[in-house]
């Protein structure tokens, strides 16, 4: 039997989850229609290589698809997530690079892929509480800078005390919308800004290895740090997942 990832009590609460969201019903073959998913997640190979002591791989595949349509996963990473402590927001963008099976497709820019040197890949943008835990993430093409995120991802997120960001968020404008939010930026300008970093705290901004962790805690599932999936919604159900994976500690004893 292949190893599974779910405790009973981990079980239990996202079962409670998936039904709170009214989209699917309760069926006794979710729990291993579940792991299945999650064994794929981490091991990153082909559906038809899925265990059959998980079911028939067409028959999982088919319902990850149906769950990813319907937004479930990231409902349920939305709704774990309920618990994040928000005063402290940081926020990075990481590359992923896009598997040849994956790239193949038919109009990159609508499935979240694009060039950067290492060739097809995406981009995952992500805002993560003061605790390090993911509260809000989008997807891009690999190409596409940092900063043009920016305000979708603070705008996205609950109100913070402070924003904390690299250089490649380096921007007059999102420091103005920070302001405007009434909360503090942390975010040091790059070495030709006339401005200097003399207003910079940072102390605090040594804390922003958090949002790098919380990447570096996803990027063990196989099927995360390589994108293997053509639809950027299957992708992103994909990442939900892991994310969720990071919060169930926080609600599980």
């Amino acid at each position: 039997m292949p190893r599974l990832m779910l405790t009973d009590n981990s079980w239990n609460l996202l079962q409670l989850v998936m039904y709170m969201t009214g989209r699917i019903y309760n069926r006794p073959d979710h729990r291993m229609t579940l792991e299945g998913i999650l064994f794929r997640l981490r091991a990153g190979f082909p559906w038809r290589d899925l265990p059959a002591e998980f079911g028939d791989w067409s028959k999982v595949f088919r319902r990850f698809n149906f769950w990813s349509k319907k937004g479930v996963l990231n409902e349920i990473f939305k709704r774990l997530s309920t618990l994040a402590d928000t005063q402290w927001l940081f926020i990075d963008g990481s590359i992923v690079k896009a598997h040849q099976d994956g790239a193949n497709i038919s109009n990159a820019k609508e499935q979240a892929m694009g060039k950067s040197r290492g060739g097809n890949s995406t981009k995952i943008h992500l805002a993560v509480d003061s605790g390090g835990l993911p509260f809000h993430f989008e997807l891009s093409g690999g190409q596409v800078h940092d900063v043009s995120v920016g305000v979708s991802l603070i705008t996205s997120s609950p109100e913070s005390k402070v924003v904390v960001a690299d250089k490649g968020y380096d921007s007059q404008p999102l420091r103005e919308l920070i302001k405007r939010l009434k909360a503090q930026h942390v975010i040091p300008r790059k070495g030709n800004s006339k401005y200097g970093n003399d207003d910079i705290d940072w102390c605090l901004y040594r804390y922003r290895h958090l949002v790098e962790n919380a990447f570096l805690r996803i990027k063990k599932y196989r099927a995360v740090a390589t994108r293997y999936d053509k639809l950027a919604r299957n992708y992103h159900s994909m990442v939900a997942l892991a994310f969720t994976m990071m919060w169930l500690p926080m609600w599980v004893d």
